[in-house]
């Protein structure tokens, strides 16, 4: 959706390197945005975009011959009114449209806490799909319910594409990178830092060889808990942080697994983790 960082570049160098003709979507879509989320304040940076990638391009265009074939040879910046050509647009749950919805991945988790998100994302992906008919499209696993969402929604409608989920690009303190943490501001960001922290340690003992679903989780919450207990309950330097959901579930679907389970090393599991922040209220001057 633009506001292109080091992950987006990532997925395009992944493409270069697989591929011979790379095209690059830049589209903010109105549909997977609530009513009120933040549509008007998402961050659009086309000049600065463009200039990534031009840079990306001259950077692979010196390797060739060294392995690196691929080349961008187009960016598909449509119009809203290209994308939906009939209706305008709605974030409304029940609104009128055509959308393209899967269910059960959709429904829950961040789909339980953003009931269109899902909805758009899938219908604006059909649509991409439909219309550059690419062989192959990438994925950051940062989003991995959306990359899940979007392997099902290709494997059930047939559609001749192959998803590539890239491994998340993170920053120096283990925060994703994400076009939104521009919202965060220094304060906030030390302390969210904690959500990457809890979600790497419980990686960590699985690495070790824990199955047990239930200690993996319980590792993640213990996280939390240390350090919420250092900051006065759930607030930290910035604000409140509250625990959404810390779930550890298959692969394949993201169902849940129990914590009475154990994770099948040949399959492994993800664990998915959300939290909420709220700005301190300022105190009124008197």
């Amino acid at each position: 959706m633009g506001a292109l960082h080091e992950g987006h570049l990532e997925l395009v160098r992944h493409a270069l390197r697989e591929n011979s003709d790379v095209f690059v979507s830049i589209y903010v879509n109105p549909t997977q945005f609530g009513v009120n989320e933040d549509l008007d304040k998402y961050p659009k940076t086309w000049v600065a975009d463009m200039d990534k990638l031009q840079r990306l391009r001259k950077d692979f265009d010196q390797q060739r011959g060294k392995g690196t074939t691929g080349e961008i040879v187009g960016i598909f910046a449509p119009t809203t009114r290209v994308m939906y050509p009939t209706l305008p647009p709605t974030s409304e749950i029940d609104g009128e449209g055509s959308f393209v919805t899967i269910t059960p991945i959709g429904k829950w988790l961040e789909g339980s806490s953003r009931p269109v998100f899902f909805r758009g994302v899938a219908t604006v992906c059909t649509k991409l799909f439909n219309v550059v008919q690419p062989d192959r499209v990438y994925f950051g696993q940062k989003d991995i319910q959306q990359s899940v969402l979007i392997k099902r929604m290709v494997k059930d409608f047939h559609i001749p594409t192959e998803v590539r989920v890239i491994p998340t690009i993170r920053e120096s303190d283990g925060l994703a990178m994400s076009s939104r943490n521009v919202f965060l501001g220094k304060r906030r960001r030390n302390d969210v830092s904690v959500l990457s922290r809890a979600l790497l340690s419980a990686r960590s003992i699985y690495n070790m060889g824990e199955l047990s679903a239930g200690e993996i989780r319980r590792t993640a919450f213990q996280i939390f808990d240390e350090v919420l207990q250092k900051k006065d309950g759930a607030y930290l330097g910035a604000g409140k942080i509250e625990i959404d959901y810390i779930v550890l579930t298959k692969t394949d679907d993201m169902t849940t697994i129990d914590d009475e389970a154990e994770v099948d090393p040949s399959e492994g599991a993800i664990l998915s983790a959300a939290i909420k922040t709220h700005k301190l209220k300022k105190s009124a001057n008197r």
